[in-house]
């Protein structure tokens, strides 16, 4: 689901070029047309920033490793491991039905206030259970049913208001700089990753009440950080869906670039169903072993959770480091050739994971260096597929393509994860290092429709 840089996200300046805008009447379109100033969309990327710093802080409390670590304390099963990965990836098929709610308001932050805010809420539910888990009031097989159902609330309303945000924030950056932008704000997402999961990992592990009490309490300090993150959209500028759509093909923050796409057909747009089948075919193969690196970790090799939380950490910075050159050469080069070429160095990564055990060469080099690996290629394919996605859909029923998208993604994902669960259980399959070699396989097959897709403007 993005890749952030090296300065506080609070200081973080964009330098947006000088725009001239021409008059109206050179326009190709009579349709409605509207600007934002250059100052306005500067405050509104530096608020899109702090907003992902601190949503970060409540991702990390509120999924990867602590929450993983969380369900094993319980003693959680492979398939609940398998049911935690798929419920955030299957609830995106009601992605379209959030872009045609969204599309119907007047207002894209109210939409989000409403959505996104309730969806964070539900968490403190969870830090309330915690403190009655802890006094003997339910069972850990509670806590872990309450953790699912948790987690299906809060991923179904983020999947009402998904493809709204992401329509959002594709009319703000503007088109020529969205390569070097999202690799500003995704270096600082990672920075925080890298200064702030260790941290919590060391009070989960460290509480003196146990790993499930300290989880409660970073729980707690994490849906603090995803409210106020929520307040920092107030400062974007914000877009009326009704305007928006009313458009043409012009991008309305730059008019050199009012020639850009055709408002065709969804299902006329070759281009576009090609780039979905190559989503889908992505989003199984790597789902299809992603939940479980984790769990491996966790339970097979014993490894303690402060480790675990070390290697994100470490993912985190490598993913730091390499964001904002990613960002620029895709903006050169443009975004499929990086996504086939690093794509096959994400396929060959599972396979690395068939040698590694919990030997001390492992655990201080082998380990380390894949997850080096991971941060420095998933932060050219995040950053690749989102910008490939923002500009292949047109400006009109903007949301919709992502919401398609989405809704493809999800569903595959979900059907990846829901079959390797299952897959792992069974030793005849080779149990989680079988399901590793098939996902590497998978990755390097699901590469081949990059071959026939146009990137526009390239």
């Amino acid at each position: 689901m993005d890749s952030v840089q090296v300065e506080t996200a609070a200081s973080l300046t964009l330098e947006i070029p000088q725009i001239v805008t021409p008059p109206t009447t050179l326009l190709p379109s009579k349709k409605p047309v509207f600007r934002i100033s250059k100052d306005a969309i500067r405050t509104s990327l530096r608020a899109s920033t702090v907003d992902a710093v601190l949503a970060t802080v409540f991702g990390i409390t509120t999924g990867g490793i602590l929450l993983s670590n969380f369900l094993v304390e319980l003693d959680a099963s492979p398939v609940v491991f398998g049911m935690l990965s798929s419920i955030p990836m299957l609830v995106n098929l009601i992605q379209p039905l959030g872009a045609y709610l969204s599309e119907r308001t007047t207002s894209r932050f109210r939409y989000a206030l409403g959505i996104y805010g309730t969806a964070r809420l539900v968490w403190l539910i969870l830090a309330i259970a915690i403190v009655i888990f802890s006094w003997g009031g339910i069972s850990s097989q509670q806590l872990v049913l309450m953790t699912l159902l948790i987690v299906l609330a809060t991923h179904l309303l983020g999947g009402l208001g998904c493809a709204s945000w992401m329509s959002w924030l594709a009319m703000i950056v503007p088109r020529r700089l969205r390569g070097r932008y999202f690799g500003i704000r995704n270096s600082a997402v990672s920075l925080t990753n890298l200064l702030c999961l260790p941290l919590a990992g060391l009070v989960v592990s460290h509480w003196y009440g146990g790993n499930i009490q300290g989880y409660g309490v970073v729980l707690l300090i994490g849906v603090v950080f995803g409210i106020v993150s929520i307040g920092c959209q107030y400062f974007k500028v914000d877009i009326n869906p009704q305007l928006q759509n009313s458009l043409g093909s012009a991008p309305i923050n730059n008019p050199d670039e009012l020639v850009a796409l055709p408002n065709t057909s969804i299902w006329k747009n070759n281009n576009f169903l090609i780039l979905l089948i190559y989503i889908s075919l992505w989003m199984f193969a790597v789902h299809l072993s992603a939940p479980f690196f984790n769990l491996y970790m966790l339970d097979t090799l014993g490894i303690d959770v402060s480790w675990v939380t070390l290697y994100g950490s470490l993912q985190a910075g490598a993913n730091l480091l390499m964001l904002i050159w990613w960002g620029k050469l895709a903006d050169r080069v443009g975004n499929l050739p990086i996504l086939i070429f690093v794509g096959i160095l994400v396929g060959l990564t599972p396979i690395f994971w068939l040698g590694i055990n919990a030997n001390q060469l492992d655990i201080w080099l082998w380990l380390p260096l894949l997850h080096i690996l991971a941060g420095v290629t998933w932060a050219a394919i995040d950053l690749c597929n989102n910008n490939l996605q923002l500009a292949i859909a047109p400006i009109k029923n903007q949301s919709i393509y992502f919401a398609i998208a989405a809704a493809v993604a999800g569903g595959s994902g979900a059907l990846g994860t829901t079959i390797g669960s299952f897959i792992a259980q069974f030793a005849v399959w080779g149990g989680l290092l079988g399901l590793f070699a098939i996902s590497g396989l998978l990755r390097l097959a699901a590469l081949v429709p990059l071959f026939f897709v146009q990137e526009p403007g390239r």
